[in-house]
């Protein structure tokens, strides 16, 4: 038995998207093949209205393999961009001598399929985080008593401490009294007023 390797494939896909399929492949074709960097380069400085309804799927894609699957999404390659036909909506327009005129409007599901790059895409797993310092405690610093040692004979006078100052009582702040707003007088309080 031959063994078979499956490759790790993240997909995203937008369903009924508002456009023709045969112009929406125009500008598919221009991304099969190349890394995820690259595809949205050339999406950027595509002109064409399907470029952006491509680029919103890519960026899903991306997101898909970033968060399901742990890759890096500039390392990815875009595997298959295809688009399918969807449901076709059928309007009528009236046209001359009582006779109409169909109007189709066609509608595309877009699908991007993304795979790990030559060299890998997988994510290097995170660095354990810092061990965090416990908290100390805070440190008691112990009175220490100074001894004065007396001579015999002599008498030792206690230094002199400066007096505390009184402290200057902060002047009571006086607020401006608020005066009440005027009131406007209506027609009707006017004539009442004046009878």
């Amino acid at each position: 038995m031959a063994t078979v390797e499956t490759q790790q494939e993240v997909r995203a896909v937008a369903k009924w998207v508002r456009m023709s399929p045969r112009k929406a492949r125009l500008v598919t074709q221009h991304i099969r093949g190349r890394s995820v960097p690259e595809a949205r380069t050339v999406l950027a400085f595509t002109q064409r209205a399907a470029a952006r309804e491509i680029e919103k799927v890519l960026r899903s894609a991306v997101a898909n393999a970033e968060a399901n699957h742990g890759l890096l999404g500039d390392k990815l390659v875009v595997a298959a961009a295809y688009v399918d036909e969807g449901p076709v909506m059928k309007r009528w327009r009236a046209r001359a001598r009582g006779r109409v005129a169909r109007i189709k409007k066609p509608t595309c599901h877009i699908t991007i399929k993304l795979v790990p790059g030559p060299e890998g895409a997988v994510a290097p797993a995170p660095p354990p985080p810092p061990p965090t310092p416990e908290p100390e405690a805070p440190a008691v610093e112990e009175a220490q008593e100074l001894t004065v040692e007396e001579a015999p004979g002599e008498q030792v006078e206690p230094e002199e401490q400066p007096e505390p100052q009184a402290e200057a009582e902060p002047e009571a702040q006086v607020e401006p009294e608020e005066q009440p707003k005027p009131r406007r007088r209506t027609r009707k309080k006017e004539e009442e007023a004046d009878s």
